[in-house]
């Protein structure tokens, strides 16, 4: 069975595609949130890039056809930024870190 194939794997796709979807729409209201309202949406957005990350490594680690062609596709894209998965997903996080500051202050 394919990787893509397995139902796991779908809906953990269709689960992370919805609940970013969901926060990206949620967030454009996140200069409206009072300070906890933006710690949750912070904790949240934390949550779904570790899901994502996790996601991630399980096409890495995957010997499938299909699951490593999403990589390099991955890879190439964000290539084009000069960028690395990494160093996305580090990107990301020094967001969230800032985000967290400055309802600290």
């Amino acid at each position: 069975m394919g990787f893509f194939d397995s139902e796991v794997v779908q809906e953990e796709a269709k689960k992370l595609f919805e609940d970013y979807q969901s926060l990206i729409q949620l967030g454009s209201d996140y200069g409206k949130f009072d300070r906890e309202g933006k710690k949750i949406f912070i904790d949240q957005m934390e949550s779904l890039m570790e899901r994502y990350k996790i996601f991630m490594k399980r096409f890495e680690l995957s010997e499938d056809f299909m699951a490593q062609m999403t990589v390099e596709q991955l890879k190439t894209q964000l290539g084009q930024f000069g960028m690395t998965p990494q160093q996305m997903f580090d990107q990301m996080n020094m967001t969230l870190e800032r985000m967290k500051s400055e309802i600290e202050n």
